[in-house]
């Protein structure tokens, strides 16, 4: 496959920087393609996509055996797998980005001065989005496709585990842009497992990226966070609690608590530790604890968990720190609210939270005093995700403060400018 020559470390500093400058020139032409232009692209993708399932699904078959080869864990696996109803889904998610309503030229704000002068403030597209991942290849697509949406150019840049199956795919991608009379180099992956391209493009490939998005560990995102020279949208592990509130429905609880760990482990919306009030636990430990044991759920918890099943084993400092992406999870008994609350303060990566309680105060006790990106009443946290939120694909979930905070759809790829209609003014 031409695809896997790699270009030598001497190229990958030119190679990026021409990467750059195509990306500008086409970021240009996207910003002010018609929407149905772009609606037309992400449908010829999707159809792309399709027609190369079989190169596709090869390519990935090489990523997963070399994975395995490099005794890479069962949860890591899972991410990287494609099937034939994986695959579909990816095209069906680049599908429905078209569907979404057109980020760009929305007016969110309107307003009029004393001096007659109308002032808008409208959507625009952010230019240039350089987004660095690791084992997802699906992330290539729905990147692809949501910064297309709104208006963007992407540089993609992959982990070496999932190369192979993100250049077919991307290449795939450029394929429908093309048949839309769109550049296709405003979509691609950066091709070479060099390590220099992702300094290159935290540099800011002088001045062509606007901002990065980091979607992978946390050494990824904090390498980013120290070194990019350009705006980062922070995309922190998911270390994510249920709280098993004092009252809280028993069957209610283990439907949550049982789908946020054990629907998908490798995903980050899976939930990594779970609190129980100790006004509850003579009631809700023992059953909730048992019944992750017997899902497959490995069980580390503190003495009173411990005690209530011989099969849990202990808990350290470092289990309530830890994003296991695994049939793993931390229990632990807390006094109340407050102390649940400081313990997710304490440990928590500020991405998704849950309270499972009928205690309507107690919700929005919770509800506004957990600083995270999702905060959740009575549902799982596997509800972290963009498409669940009716945003289509998503780029990740941004854990910081600024700009963009929780799931990064269409509207969170875009920024806004100024338009201002008058009528002769001049400033006295």
């Amino acid at each position: 496959m031409d695809t896997l020559k790699l270009i030598d470390s001497g190229d990958t500093t030119e190679l990026m920087q021409r990467m750059g400058r195509d990306a500008r020139q086409a970021a240009r032409r996207i910003a002010l393609a018609s929407t149905e232009q772009k609606d037309a692209a992400l449908r010829a993708m999707a159809a792309s996509i399709r027609a190369k399932a079989s190169a596709i699904l090869a390519a990935n078959a090489e990523d997963v055996a070399e994975a395995k080869s490099n005794g890479q864990t069962s949860a890591f696996i899972d991410r990287l797998l494609l099937n034939p109803q994986r695959l579909e889904a990816i095209a069906a998610a680049v599908e429905s980005v078209a569907e979404l309503p057109d980020p760009v030229g929305r007016v969110l704000a309107r307003f009029e001065r004393p001096n007659g002068l109308k002032i808008e403030r409208v959507a625009t597209p952010l230019g240039v989005i350089g987004v660095i991942f690791e084992s997802r290849p699906n992330v290539t697509a729905d990147a692809g496709a949501l910064c297309l949406k709104a208006g963007n150019a992407a540089i993609l840049r992959t982990g070496s585990d999932s190369f192979r199956t993100s250049m077919v795919i991307a290449e795939a991608m450029g394929e429908g842009l093309e048949k839309a009379d769109l550049p296709a180099y405003a979509i691609r992956l950066v091709p070479t497992r060099d390590r220099a391209a992702v300094g290159a493009m935290l540099s800011g490939l002088n001045g062509n990226i606007d901002v990065i998005v980091p979607r992978g560990g946390k050494s990824l995102v904090a390498r980013v966070q120290d070194e990019a020279r350009v705006p980062v949208f922070a995309h922190l592990e998911g270390l994510n609690h249920v709280y098993v509130h004092e009252k809280a429905d028993l069957e209610m609880a283990k439907n949550i608590v049982l789908n946020a760990k054990m629907r998908r482990t490798g995903v980050c919306g899976s939930a990594e530790t779970l609190l129980v009030d100790r006004a509850c636990a003579a009631t809700h430990l023992k059953p909730l604890v048992a019944m992750l044991l017997d899902a497959g759920c490995a069980v580390r918890g503190d003495a009173a968990t411990q005690a209530a099943d011989p099969r849990v084993t202990p808990a350290t400092e470092e289990d309530w720190r830890t994003e296991y992406l695994d049939a793993i999870i931390a229990v632990r008994i807390v006094d109340g609210l407050g102390e649940a609350i400081t313990h997710i303060e304490t440990y928590g990566s500020h991405h998704t939270d849950s309270i499972v309680t009928n205690d309507d105060a107690a919700a929005q006790r919770f509800l506004a005093e957990v600083d995270s990106a999702i905060v959740l009443h009575n549902a799982s946290t596997q509800f972290a995700d963009g498409g669940e939120f009716g945003f289509g694909a998503e780029i990740g979930i941004a854990t910081g403060r600024m700009h963009a905070r929780g799931p990064v759809g269409v509207e969170q790829l875009t920024s806004f400018k100024y338009r201002i209609h008058g009528s002769g003014q001049t400033r006295p």
